[in-house]
């Protein structure tokens, strides 16, 4: 494919398009670089701790997304307004939206991420599929052109075997996806699929996989320069999963033989250079018990667990990111790149899990973060945050390293006793649960841990601290807010440096 040529220009403003502890992460980056952080908030994140800690930070409006962050006018109306170099969409709403891209891009700034054709071909998954039969890299025997009904469907998988995944071709996060056991059932799933997928994607197009059952969910982390050259930063295990969405991850995976690793990796890179990727990109697969792996997708973007990947590598992704974006050249070759000790990742969300992982907003009356030897913790929130019903109930993400994975769980267990979130209900009894489960400390589990084990780790789910305990830590929290409250200015509850739009304030220094 074609390559972009490279910017090669300085960015000195970025737009951060997203919210949460990405744009916190991603504001950290550019504080280090010298780069100037602009924000953009909706009316319920106007106290978020992006907004306090950006350089500048513009109003979006109404907090539903589509009228804030998912508002393509209002996020270039800003990036015009702010005169910024570059946007950064972080990962989720505008992350892989080709057309974003290419507006970014024609309003003059730079887009940091693959070319807006790239995503465009690789968020078809039946033309990335396509793609990556060109490269060379095996694909889940299926179709690779849209499927536009239940008889070419069914024509399909008579022919595959039963039983097969119908998918969404524009689709992600399990959205327009069905398991179908025969033909029998096809029709009515076809519908069902196709409906799904009209409405989260505003296309209803399908195609057909054979079903791995229990497969493991691996994915290969890639960075690519202007200049054609790919590395890999070795892959992350992502089996434990609720609905298709990942609950942990790990780094190395427990599971793969190091034949396995070397030919995944290979490939991995083999299809980015066959795609002309630029930028960092996470190409997924599949792993059946027999250590045969497929191709799953190509991710367009930042991963929300690439941290784990950078305390076993070292490496910044997002400085990298605005690096290569500027116009650098990857500063190593894949020789220079050697992964130390094992990394997990432990998504925290405001959910309930005896309640069917239920959203659980409210606001953080008391937080008490885990710190400590080898613990990151990178979060959106704080004391006093209100959680918002309208975005992902994603508080933080806890990661530890060690130089071994019965070490690196250990200190996981650690900080999760450690993270304390009062105002709230949170899943952490249940990681710790799985944390603690057989399966999961032989590094033997795949896609269908938690279907399996889900009924016996709620049963095993430990409160952390007696109701009286926590109840009294949340009215302590809640009196603490208040009376600082009286002493702050009006406008916010935060002190804060960041030159929010239409809120007078000093100049940052």
């Amino acid at each position: 494919m074609k390559r972009t040529p490279p910017l090669r220009r300085p960015l000195r403003r970025l737009l951060i398009a997203n919210r949460g502890e990405i744009a916190v992460r991603i504001i950290r980056a550019c504080h280090e670089l010298g780069i100037t952080a602009v924000a953009v908030y909706s009316d319920v994140d106007r106290d978020a701790l992006h907004v306090q800690l950006a350089d500048e930070a513009y109003p979006l409006g109404p907090a539903a997304p589509r009228e804030s962050y998912l508002c393509q006018e209002k996020i270039l109306g800003v990036a015009q307004r702010a005169h910024v170099d570059a946007v950064h969409p972080g990962y989720g709403f505008f992350a892989e939206n080709a057309d974003f891209a290419a507006a970014v891009e024609t309003a003059g700034c730079c887009w940091v991420g693959p070319a807006p054709h790239v995503i465009r071909t690789l968020g078809a998954k039946t033309a990335a599929r396509q793609l990556a039969q060109q490269a060379h890299v095996p694909i889940v025997p299926g179709t690779t052109t849209p499927l536009r009904t239940a008889a070419e469907a069914a024509t399909a998988a008579a022919t595959i075997g039963y039983p097969v995944l119908l998918k969404a071709t524009a689709g992600g996060g399990g959205k327009g996806m069905r398991t179908v056991a025969n033909t029998d059932d096809l029709a009515r799933a076809f519908a069902l699929a196709q409906g799904e997928a009209s409405s989260a994607f505003g296309n209803g197009d399908l195609y057909v996989e054979k079903l791995i059952v229990a497969p493991h969910h691996v994915e290969v982390q890639i960075l690519a320069d202007h200049n054609g050259h790919v590395v890999h930063l070795g892959e992350r295990e992502c089996s434990v999963q609720r609905r298709h969405q990942k609950v942990i991850e790990e780094t190395p995976s427990p599971f793969l033989t190091p034949a396995t690793r070397a030919a995944m990796t290979t490939a991995a890179v083999r299809l980015a250079q066959v795609a002309g990727y630029t930028n960092a990109g996470t190409v997924e697969f599949l792993v059946d018990a027999e250590q045969h792996f497929y191709f799953l997708e190509v991710n367009t973007r930042l991963q929300v667990e690439h941290p784990i990947t950078e305390l076993v590598t070292g490496l910044d992704l997002v400085q990298l990111q605005l690096r290569i974006a500027a116009g650098d050249a990857l500063p190593f070759t894949q020789a220079d790149i050697v992964a130390r000790g094992h990394a997990l990742e432990c998504r925290i969300c405001a959910e309930d899990p005896a309640h069917h992982f239920a959203p659980s907003p409210g606001t953080i009356a008391g937080l008490r973060e885990p710190a400590g030897p080898g613990v990151r913790w990178e979060s959106g929130v704080a004391a006093g945050y209100t959680i918002p019903m309208e975005y992902d109930p994603l508080l933080g993400k806890l990661c530890t390293w060690a130089a071994t994975r019965d070490a690196a769980i250990a200190r996981m267990q650690r900080a999760l006793h450690e993270l304390q979130v009062h105002g709230t209900t949170t899943n952490t009894g249940m990681l710790t649960a799985i944390l603690r489960h057989p399966d999961f400390r032989a590094g033997q589990y795949a896609t269908d841990f938690l279907t399996r084990y889900g009924d016996a780790l709620l049963a095993a789910t430990s409160v952390a601290a007696p109701e009286d305990v926590w109840l009294a830590a949340g009215i302590a929290g809640a009196l603490a807010i208040a009376s600082t409250d009286d002493q702050r200015p009006a406008k916010s509850r935060w002190r804060t440096t960041a030159r929010q739009e239409g809120v007078q304030r000093g100049p940052v220094v």
